[in-house]
């Protein structure tokens, strides 16, 4: 009976594992996709990451999208730095869309 009952505690702990993957979206805040990263902090980041995975709809998510990149083109003003230029399509709310996560 232990192995049976090991078996079931490892399937359990993947199980929930893997319900947690899922809760937490299909999208993470990186240097590579946030715009303006290097300027935020990890609570924002996080906040950032957070709301990004709320969105349903491709227009409630490039909306947000716009005001978060003038926000950072402020802070970098603010600090005397540039950032990138944007990259256009493929990233945020284009990259979630064409992956069926908005609509």
């Amino acid at each position: 009976m232990k192995p049976l009952s090991s078996a079931l505690a490892a399937l359990l702990m993947a199980a929930s594992v893997a319900g947690t993957a899922l809760a937490r979206g299909p999208w993470a805040a990186t240097p590579g996709n946030t715009w303006g990263y290097p300027l935020m902090t990890p609570q924002e980041r996080t906040e950032h990451q957070t709301r990004m995975r709320s969105f349903k709809t491709y227009e409630e998510c490039k909306a947000y999208q716009e005001e978060h990149h003038q926000q950072m083109e402020a802070r970098a003003k603010e600090k005397g730095t540039t950032l990138p230029a944007r990259r256009a399509g493929g990233f945020g709310c284009d990259n979630m869309k064409a992956r069926g996560y908005l609509k």
